[in-house]
């Protein structure tokens, strides 16, 4: 018994390492991406790109990883090496973002190396920068997601996850958007590092660094699914080529290849998307917009007047308020990702979430209504609820549905019986079988083991196929999954991502026909009611499965 218990509390320890290695370079991504983006749009006026254009080039990222981002999911799925499924893509997306960190800040001085006549280089470098930056910070959370996935598999545990995830993001936020507010060219390291923009992004590389180097100490076993043949066949465990892998290299199958793993859908999966994406476009009008809303609508300040003009002053101030009541959203993130888990333990999941989505149109429209400087900072604050329940409860939900496929998902799995295992992969934190055999990562399974053992309803045959292989039993055959954890999760980010892309296109036109700044706030109100329409079709139980004929 002593044994055991000591066995349980090193377990116990070693996963809260591993979760805090991993929402390590969550934290990182997010200080990147929140502080790079903010400094870009004067780097890009500075080099001569217009107001016009400037959002073109913002949405540069978006736009890519709406391609990319299921291909790059499907593709970490069927992923075999040493390293698992999850960390190549990982390490793969972090050069690109170590790359445009160094772009970013030097792209005046690489061009003037390389070429007479500077300026085009050094815009071509500089949208070469911000390009790398917003896409590969943005995809890169794809598989990072799945990796918690993979990690944490019971639902309670999921979650907590999860919850960590949602409080890793918001605390990078509030420093990414800290770090640029700093006057770096009067601090003690500009001797050092160099100008503003350069003490900047040496020390995002130096922090992006640091949580890179932290997953090397990750826990991940290796995917033991080969390609992707057809569903439901068991083939011979040599390696095959990577199908989604393939389909980068081959234009003609892109679209084909983008059809299948997107359109064809689980409809579980479909209803969780279109919420999700409901909810981001109003999240995402709201946060884009907001800061202008407030410049331009509560203090009546006009964003092109000339530098030092009373109209131009008003604007300032009110997009430096603005810019406050966006601090205090991450703020109120932060708070509600720490008690989300317990939230949902005393009002379950549905409530909770559907509580998050109600709460934003009610917040929305209180920024429409009222006049007030302090009634509208509040309510831009209050939306951190909205966003933290964004980051933690769809990709729960995506996880359960993984957990018991043969319930959520039952024409995607991966065996032709009787159901199939999450990925045909065992995960680190899973109890290995009562005969005590060891798991590859040096743990031992300990007879109940410390969380639940894998769901009853999965089906004997690929369960015993699965566990076979992971424990080093022989075997001929390994089943081959059908869909797994890292796409559902890529589609649910592209949600996010479209999200960024179609305010963009629309809200300019809208706000030039009403004449009002104002439609910001009402666009985003009205989508956050569309919201709740499509969040109460969200399955979040076994009961909603008959309810909505799923």
């Amino acid at each position: 018994m002593m044994i055991q218990r000591l066995w349980v509390g090193r377990l116990l320890r070693h996963q809260k390492a591993q979760l805090l290695l991993v929402n390590l370079l969550t934290f990182g991504l997010e200080v990147c991406l929140a502080a790079g983006i903010t400094y870009v749009p004067p780097l890009l006026l500075e080099v001569g790109v217009e107001e016009k254009f400037m959002t073109m080039v913002l949405g540069i990222g978006p736009v890519l990883g709406l391609v990319s981002v299921p291909l790059l999911g499907s593709a970490s799925d069927h992923w075999r090496g040493r390293y698992g499924r999850r960390r190549p893509f990982i390490w793969a997306l972090s050069l690109g973002i170590l790359l445009s960190l160094f772009l970013i800040p030097r792209a005046g001085w690489l061009a003037g190396l390389l070429c007479p006549d500077p300026r085009p280089l050094e815009l071509a470098l500089l949208i070469l920068g911000v390009g790398l930056l917003d896409f590969c910070g943005q995809v890169c959370f794809t598989p990072l997601e799945a990796l918690l996935s993979d990690l944490f598999r019971d639902p309670d545990h999921c979650r907590q996850a999860y919850s960590v995830y949602a409080f890793m993001i918001s605390l990078g936020g509030c420093l990414g958007y800290l770090l640029p507010a700093i006057d770096w060219d009067a601090s003690a390291l500009a001797p050092y590092l160099g100008t503003q923009e350069e003490c900047l992004f040496g020390l995002l590389t130096l922090i992006f660094l640091t949580c890179v180097a932290a997953t090397l100490l990750v826990t991940e076993e290796a995917a033991l699914a080969p390609a992707e043949p057809a569903e439901g066949l068991s083939v011979p465990s040599a390696q095959l080529p990577c199908r989604p892998c393939r389909a980068f290299w081959n234009p003609g199958a892109l679209l084909p290849r983008l059809h299948r793993l997107c359109c064809r859908m689980p409809r579980t999966l479909r209803r969780l998307f279109v919420a999700e994406l409901c909810s981001w476009m109003a999240f995402m009008t709201f946060t884009l917009f907001y800061t202008d809303f407030v410049g331009e609508g509560l203090y009546r300040g006009v964003p092109r007047a000339e530098p030092g003009t009373e109209a131009r002053r008003h604007y300032d101030e009110g997009v430096r308020m603005g810019s406050l009541g966006l601090f205090l959203q991450c703020a109120i993130s932060l708070v509600f990702s720490l008690a989300m888990d317990r939230l949902v333990q005393r009002f379950g999941t549905r409530a909770v979430y559907l509580a998050s989505v109600v709460a934003f149109p009610v917040a929305a429209g209180a920024t429409c209504l009222s006049h007030s400087v302090a009634v509208v900072t509040v309510s831009a604050a209050l939306t951190g609820f909205t966003f933290s329940a964004l980051q933690i409860l769809p990709y729960t939900l995506a996880s359960l549905y993984h957990r018991e496929k043969q319930v959520f998902l039952p024409k995607y799995r991966g065996d032709s019986g009787g159901g199939g295992c999450e990925d045909s992969l065992t995960t680190s934190f899973l109890p290995g079988p009562k005969t005590g055999a060891p798991f590859p990562n040096g743990h031992k399974g300990a007879g109940g083991g410390l969380l639940p053992s894998p769901p009853a309803l999965c089906g004997a045959s690929a369960c015993d196929v699965s566990m076979r292989a992971v424990v080093g039993e022989p075997t001929e055959a390994r089943v081959v999954p059908g869909r797994g954890i890292c796409l559902d999760l890529a589609i649910l980010d592209s949600a996010f991502l479209l999200s960024q892309v179609a305010p963009s296109l629309f809200m300019g036109s809208i706000v030039q026909l009403s004449q009002s700044v104002t439609a910001y706030m009402v666009s985003a109100a009205g989508l956050g009611l569309v919201a709740i329409y499509f969040a109460t079709r969200v399955v979040f139980d076994k009961s909603d499965l008959a309810k909505y004929s799923v």
